[in-house]
């Protein structure tokens, strides 16, 4: 339930890379894991070589210039200087503002709270926490619908990390249920049509151990 994860994960996917996968609790701060990035912090990328790349950002220009810039108009980073910026800028607000205002609190009191223990944090939700988070939702929400109903796609005329960032994270929160879709009918399309794609169906297909997703989680045609 790490937007950020799975933010590399579809680049990965999009990219046709194969890779292998570790689930890691960053709570616990295993020794090993501290080892490959002391930040604690997920994701973490590990190449054939055993050498460890540290959070979204970084990993996704790495797999940029080391795979996108080979894959010419598939490319999900644009070649126009104010183009990368305008999904630069797409990319730190879903995962930094929409993370602080939204998923990261609610994913937190909802899921990972369950999973710790009391002297790692755990216990019952805080209703206040959910409360804020949810009604930081709406805005969120306008703005994405904003987004989808003026532009192709996020950052412009086709698909970029600006829709992967934004899908990772909404992709969260919608197992949670927590999106009224009903609300945002140019933001559901825009959802509809990203997963939708084949590298979609890895994350679709998963599930958290003790929540269940929403019922329309894994529907293509909600």
């Amino acid at each position: 339930m790490s937007s950020a994860s799975r933010f590399v994960r579809l680049i990965l996917t999009e990219y046709g890379y194969q890779t292998d996968f570790a689930e890691e609790q960053p709570w616990e701060n295993r020794r090993d894991f501290l080892a490959l990035n002391p930040a604690g912090t997920l994701p973490v990328y590990v190449d054939d070589s055993m050498r460890a790349l540290c959070g979204a950002t970084v990993i996704s220009e790495y797999l940029d210039e080391t795979h996108g810039v080979l894959k010419r108009d598939k490319r999900l980073l644009a070649e126009d200087p104010f183009q990368r910026a305008e999904i630069r800028r797409l990319v730190e607000w879903f995962l930094l503002k929409l993370e602080q205002d939204v998923t990261r609190p609610l994913v937190r009191e909802r899921i990972f709270k369950l999973q710790m223990t009391a002297e790692q944090g755990g216990g019952a939700p805080d209703s206040k926490v959910l409360r804020n988070a949810r009604a930081n939702i709406r805005q969120h929400l306008k703005y994405l619908s904003w987004l989808a109903g003026s532009r192709t796609y996020l950052a412009g005329n086709r698909l970029s990390y600006a829709d992967l960032a934004a899908a990772a994270s909404v992709s969260v929160l919608d197992y949670l249920g927590e999106i009224a879709w009903a609300d945002a009918p140019q933001a559901k399309d825009w959802y509809q049509r990203l997963k939708s794609r084949p590298s979609f169906r890895p994350l679709l297909a998963e599930r958290v151990r003790g929540v269940t997703p929403v019922s329309h989680y894994a529907d293509l045609d909600f």
